[in-house]
């Protein structure tokens, strides 16, 4: 193993994390569950920064980062819709919003040339905010009730992010294609 292994290895790790954290919603050890989801939270900026700052980047850590983050927020997004402290329609608008980004991603790749997409500031917006919702929601459940006018200024923050990042990336995409077929 050599170094520039190491984001590589932390992104595992941060799959690995999935699992465990799934199951402590589900058995309501909310506190377990976000010391979980934080420690994935710090190892996906440590994984960064080390790629970052030491040059330790890689076409799959570039494939797998994304993903890890992905699949941790969204079974955590559908685990709390499930134990009804997110409502169902905003799950099923995150999920909708990340198959409409991988199928238009595939379809690009597959018909007009390879794909290294850097995520839009609104869609980096969107994960933050997504994040912030899953940690306050997890939050209220181990420390007691925030003001409802946060948890609602928070869904609502995700709505309008992940409407607007969705349809940024279906803009964008969708004009770079049609101008690369046009060539």
């Amino acid at each position: 193993m050599k170094s520039s292994d190491l984001p590589n290895l932390i992104t595992v790790f941060r799959f690995l994390l999935v699992p465990p954290v799934v199951m402590l919603l589900l058995k309501g050890r909310f506190e377990s569950a976000l010391l979980i989801f934080a420690v994935a939270g710090f190892s996906d900026a440590l994984d960064g920064y080390l790629a970052k700052h030491y040059h330790w980047t890689s076409r799959l850590g570039a494939l797998m980062d994304p993903l890890a983050d992905k699949l941790l927020l969204v079974s955590t997004f559908v685990t709390l819709g499930w134990l009804g402290l997110i409502p169902l329609w905003l799950v099923g608008l995150v999920i909708l919003r990340d198959l409409v980004i991988v199928t238009g991603a595939v379809v690009y790749h597959m018909r007009i040339e390879q794909l290294d997409a850097e995520p839009s500031l609104i869609s980096k917006l969107n994960t933050f905010t997504q994040i912030v919702l899953v940690l306050a929601v997890m939050f209220t459940q181990v420390f007691g009730e925030l003001p409802e006018l946060w948890l609602e200024a928070l869904l609502y923050s995700v709505l309008v992010t992940t409407v607007w990042s969705g349809f940024d990336y279906v803009w964008i995409w969708s004009r770079k294609a049609w101008s690369r077929r046009g060539h």
